[in-house]
């Protein structure tokens, strides 16, 4: 039996926080701009990417990209955030998570789901945005 070095599982190392914090504000920037160039860099260039949004599913990178060069610049459906959540796991793996009120009044969610890749850094490897069911239906 030999022991083998554990992976890192410390929650939420505030430097950990910090970047993927750093990330995500970016991307939120882009998205308001149509900055193609920085919505790309921000997703892992694979076929295994996956982007569930509130008009399309995007299997794989190619998709992913080809939606965002469609959508029309100027487009904001976040009139304002009501709570972001952000946890690491060690060093390498992150998830956020972003509830919003849209200008229709419904509640809207997205959450991504980073890793940290040795040669390209932190990527989008699974997103998904969503608008919240009206309650009373349930």
């Amino acid at each position: 039996m030999t022991d083998a070095p554990q992976p890192d599982r410390r929650v939420n190392l505030p430097e950990v926080v910090a970047e993927i914090t750093d990330i995500f504000e970016r991307y939120e920037a882009a998205l308001a701009t149509k900055d193609v160039d920085v919505l790309d860099n921000t997703f892992w260039n694979s076929p295994h990417t996956i982007r569930y949004a509130m008009h399309e599913n995007g299997y794989g990178f190619d998709e992913i990209h080809a939606h965002r060069v469609r959508r029309p610049a100027g487009i904001n459906i976040k009139q304002e955030r009501l709570k972001l959540v952000i946890t690491t796991i060690g060093t390498d793996f992150a998830t956020t998570n972003l509830e919003f009120r849209m200008p229709n009044g419904r509640t809207g969610r997205q959450s991504q789901t980073f890793v940290k890749f040795p040669d390209v850094g932190w990527k989008v490897v699974a997103a998904h945005v969503s608008t919240q069911e009206d309650k009373s239906l349930w």
